[in-house]
């Protein structure tokens, strides 16, 4: 079975997407695409999907394209709604992160699933799909170095947009470890704080940089973790878990080894859509695998999504108020604990 996707959002990572189903996958194709600037869907399509037909919203998408799935790249403010829309629609939805920009759209986005009686929706957080980060999964599961104690991480860029705030260092950057830190240990975050070290020359005035934010599990596993958005020397993502019996690191992705000019080293990569090249790849793979064979999708799931909006709410009242912050998830839904049964 062919999946028939209509793309909903075709800026950067919208037109990437279409061009990763169309040329680098297999299984998917785009029928149908909408965006809030039509000479960007027209220019997606044209450029890498020409079947697909061009509506002017979200809504006249559903209503009337030929699609099994939506995939949403749009803005994020505008993500509950097309979520919202696609399962009324009784759509199969991939839905880049953020779910919606407030955990009450996430749980709303819920709400609608568990009314639907299905799981229809995969959130986009792409680091579950990384190699490096499977690894380190497998061994902790496997027990390879006991329970784990202690985490410690780093998200470096080299530097940051003009617009980028000192709150978006949790919200579109730390996001990424907020989700895959507890898929990696299975333990919920107790509490959180922010501390910021002696700035950078390099930041703009309005954003704070670096930061560390140090969160409690449940399960009592202490996470140290370091954003530096304007590292200058290259995008860098870093990871150690300790646990009692040693300590599992993420490779190092593979990088040109050089000797010149008196000089032994590695290349450092620039772009994180460069290192995480191969994991966008998977997961999308996965989804319209699972699809097209009439199941539920695997991935992040609307709780995950939920879940990472109400620890990224607390991790900037913590920015704020400078103290430790509750997070409180209240109960998963049942629809959601068959699904956490079936990765573990």
């Amino acid at each position: 079975m062919t999946l028939k996707i209509g793309v909903i959002g075709t800026g950067a990572i919208g037109r990437d997407h279409i061009r990763r189903i169309s040329r680098n996958l297999s299984g998917g194709l785009i029928t149908a695409v909408t965006d809030v600037n039509r000479e960007a869907a027209e220019s997606a399509a044209r450029d890498y999907a020409p079947e697909a037909r061009v509506f002017a919203d979200d809504r006249e998408l559903l209503a009337q394209g030929d699609i099994d799935a939506v995939l949403i790249a749009s803005w994020g403010p505008a993500h509950e709604q097309s979520v919202l829309a696609a399962i009324e629609a009784g759509k199969y939805v991939f839905c880049e992160k953020p779910l919606a920009t407030t955990a009450e759209g996430c749980r709303r986005i819920m709400e609608a699933e568990i009314e639907h009686g299905k799981r229809l929706v995969q959130v986009g957080f792409m680091r579950r799909y990384d190699s490096g980060y499977v690894q380190l999964k497998k061994a902790i599961d496997e027990g390879f170095i006991g329970e784990p104690l202690m985490i410690r991480c780093a998200h470096r860029n080299p530097n940051s947009a003009p617009a980028y705030t000192t709150d978006m260092a949790i919200t579109d950057t730390l996001i990424h470890e907020i989700d895959v830190l507890r898929w990696l240990i299975r333990d919920d975050y107790k509490s959180v704080q922010v501390s910021f070290p002696r700035k950078t020359v390099h930041a703009p005035d309005h954003l704070s940089d670096p930061q560390v934010v140090l969160i409690e599990t449940i399960g009592g596993v202490l996470i140290t973790a370091e954003i530096f958005v304007n590292c200058r020397y290259g995008y860098d993502i870093q990871c150690e878990v300790v646990g009692e019996e040693g300590i599992v690191k993420l490779p190092e992705p593979a990088s040109l080894t050089f000797r010149k000019e008196a000089v032994r080293g590695s290349a450092v990569m620039m772009d994180w859509k460069d290192r995480f090249i191969e994991a966008y790849d998977r997961e999308i793979q996965d989804f319209i695998d699972t699809v097209s064979a009439g199941r539920e999708p695997q991935g992040p799931t609307a709780w995950d999504g939920y879940v990472a909006a109400v620890t990224a709410d607390a991790c900037v009242r913590a920015q704020r108020s400078g103290t430790r912050e509750d997070i409180e998830l209240g109960e998963q839904p049942a629809l959601y604990e068959e699904q956490a049964m079936s990765r573990a």
